[in-house]
């Protein structure tokens, strides 16, 4: 972290740090819409950033992606520790991807395993963006994270982060022995285009006949390209993601596939074959119809699904619980869902071996 960014970051603390009238007064008038109202933290820094004239997207892919990482550094807050990180590589659909491996330090062997996929519109962010995020899942739900470096669009269009995404999976399960991991708690998620990922990876795993990810963790994940719901055309502007980068990015990723196509739109695949989700929204997100309307597919579809709406929240707020005590509070509910998912899973997972063991008589020994 350059000076500048330093003293940037350093700011962003001492007003965030002011007493709620100052950061009202300074944050303006309460904005409520549908019945909601906006978490002052999530107004305030609207402001400061409508005032900077920061937004996702900065010129090409690659100068947005080097915005994306110095907007991370400003705004993340300590990091969550303790917890080790190991760099990696991991297989990708078209060669080795980095990676990183979070382990909380009290944690115990063959633990569950969460593989994180990082938003950012399948075109920004990396496993810098989101490695405040992954250290706080492993510390809280107490399990490893796996965050791979999927490849980015436009550069590598649809599907190539889809294949990659699968490929991080497959490789944890075939080599959970040496990641240290419970084979049958593997679970999937991410934020945003990292929850679309974290889905179509489920679903690959269904199509392929082999394993399955435990659950899902879907923070405002995006699942839909055919269609403008009424929450996009509300807040497309002015909370934080826009309609433009919404627009920007989907072109970026999508190339000249079908909008329709299942592993790029999953609100369009059969999902009876997923595993059981935990879904977050937030109220005064662009994407929060579309994580909606996907949810209530997955429950029609006899998936066991759990909905969270945060009603006061912004699209991004996974990234802003270093600054936002309700972004915190967000983020700890989906990391105690994660831990009970998980712990479900290796309950379940036991008793069934458990049931494939030859009976025995009493007095017969192993």
């Amino acid at each position: 972290m350059n000076l500048l960014t330093a003293t940037q970051a350093a700011a962003v603390r001492l007003v965030f740090s002011l007493p709620a009238p100052v950061r009202r007064a300074l944050a303006g008038a309460p904005i409520r819409a549908e019945g909601q109202g906006l978490d002052l933290d999530m107004q305030l820094f609207l402001r400061l950033q409508e005032r900077s004239g920061n937004a996702l997207r900065k010129g090409d892919a690659e100068a947005a992606r080097r915005h994306a990482d110095i907007g991370d550094e400003i705004i993340r807050g300590p990091r969550v520790a303790p917890v080790d990180v190991r760099a990696l590589d991991v297989p990708g659909a078209a060669g080795p991807m980095a990676a990183r491996l979070y382990t909380p330090h009290w944690l115990a062997p063959a633990a569950g395993l969460l593989i994180y996929y990082h938003g950012g519109g399948w075109t920004v962010g990396s496993l810098d963006t989101h490695d405040n995020i992954c250290r706080f899942l492993a510390h809280h739900a107490g399990v490893r994270v796996l965050s791979p470096a999927y490849r980015l669009a436009p550069e590598h269009p649809f599907p190539a982060a889809a294949r990659d995404a699968y490929a991080a999976f497959e490789h944890a399960v075939e080599h959970a022995e040496e990641l240290g991991v419970d084979p049958a708690s593997i679970a999937v998620g991410g934020d945003s285009a990292g929850g679309n990922l974290a889905i179509v990876t489920a679903l690959q795993a269904a199509e392929s006949g082999g394993a399955r990810p435990a659950c899902q963790l879907l923070i405002y994940p995006a699942t839909d390209h055919t269609v403008r719901r009424e929450s996009r055309e509300r807040y497309g502007r002015g909370f934080f993601l826009t309609d433009e980068e919404m627009t920007w990015f989907g072109d970026n990723y999508r190339g000249s596939a079908d909008v329709a196509e299942p592993h790029l739109s999953p609100l369009h695949a059969d999902l009876a074959e997923l595993p059981p989700a935990y879904l977050a929204v937030a109220g005064f997100d662009p994407l929060r119809d579309e994580g909606l309307a996907f949810a209530e597919k997955l429950a029609e579809a006899g998936v066991d699904v759990t909905v969270r709406r945060f009603d006061d929240l912004i699209h991004g707020y996974a990234n802003f619980f270093g600054f936002s005590r309700r972004a915190r509070e967000a983020m700890g509910d989906a990391a105690l869902a994660l831990h009970r998912a998980i712990g479900a899973a290796a309950q379940e997972a036991t008793a069934q071996d458990a049931s494939r063991r030859p009976c025995r008589r009493p007095g017969m020994s192993a």
